[in-house]
């Protein structure tokens, strides 16, 4: 089997050519330290800690771009978001999944780190001319602390009243619904993972802080989320 970290590359694609996003890396076990069951993703960090810029460009030259080249002369050219999921072992970086979409909760630290304006983006997607526009992004470092229900990935209850989001925003913070519903002119808990909080920062440390500090600002009854995202 596979060993090393796990790093997810995503890549807006013409038909012709991939330009990768900044890197990610997303928590997937329910407890600390990696323990419990696997789950949709407890949290993500952007960029992936592991992830230097010798890897980034093996990895668009050998893997991304080469995938979009190969569909291309398929006659299935493909044009939206590739996601690659890829473990970095002592052999080389190896792909683990593709996936045509956006990760969750890997896009909640990646997009607010754009400065280009997402939409010009994607209509230089839709018409083939991604060579013609230059992709920004922001020198911060972001971190999204997913708070969940208790129980999941296994049972859990719904309908908890979720309270201090408007403090959590206050300070910065992003926080992406998962799922929430509106009861009673209340927003309540609706599905496993309930809220993803992203912050932005110096650094990864810098950015955790602020999303721990976004984080103890809400509160619903029985919510569960990891204390070391980012570590």
């Amino acid at each position: 089997y596979l060993q090393g970290p796990e790093v997810t590359v995503l890549a807006f694609c013409d038909g012709k050519v991939a330009v990768p996003m900044v890197s990610s890396r997303d928590h997937k076990r329910v407890y600390d330290d990696n323990k419990g069951p696997n789950t949709g993703g407890m949290g993500a960090v952007s960029p992936a800690p592991a992830y230097g810029a010798e890897i980034a460009q093996l990895v668009e030259e050998t893997i991304i771009q080469r995938t979009i080249d190969a569909m291309a002369k398929e006659g299935m050219p493909f044009k939206g978001i590739l996601y690659t999921g890829l473990m970095l072992t002592q052999e080389g970086p190896k792909v683990l999944e593709y996936n045509c979409r956006f990760g969750d909760p890997e896009a909640q630290v990646v997009i607010p780190r754009l400065e280009t304006d997402l939409v010009d983006i994607m209509m230089a997607v839709i018409d083939g001319n991604l060579t013609d526009i230059k992709i920004e992004w922001k020198k911060e470092s972001a971190v999204c602390v997913v708070m969940a229900s208790g129980g999941y990935p296994g049972y859990y209850e719904t309908g908890k009243v979720i309270t201090g989001l408007s403090d959590a925003e206050k300070m910065g913070s992003i926080v992406f619904h998962a799922g929430t519903t509106v009861k009673n002119d209340k927003i309540v808990t609706a599905g496993g993972r309930v809220l993803g909080v992203t912050a932005l920062g110096k650094d990864i440390e810098n950015a955790r802080q602020n999303a721990y500090e976004a984080v103890s600002r809400i509160h619903f009854d029985g919510m569960h989320f990891r204390n070391d995202i980012g570590k």
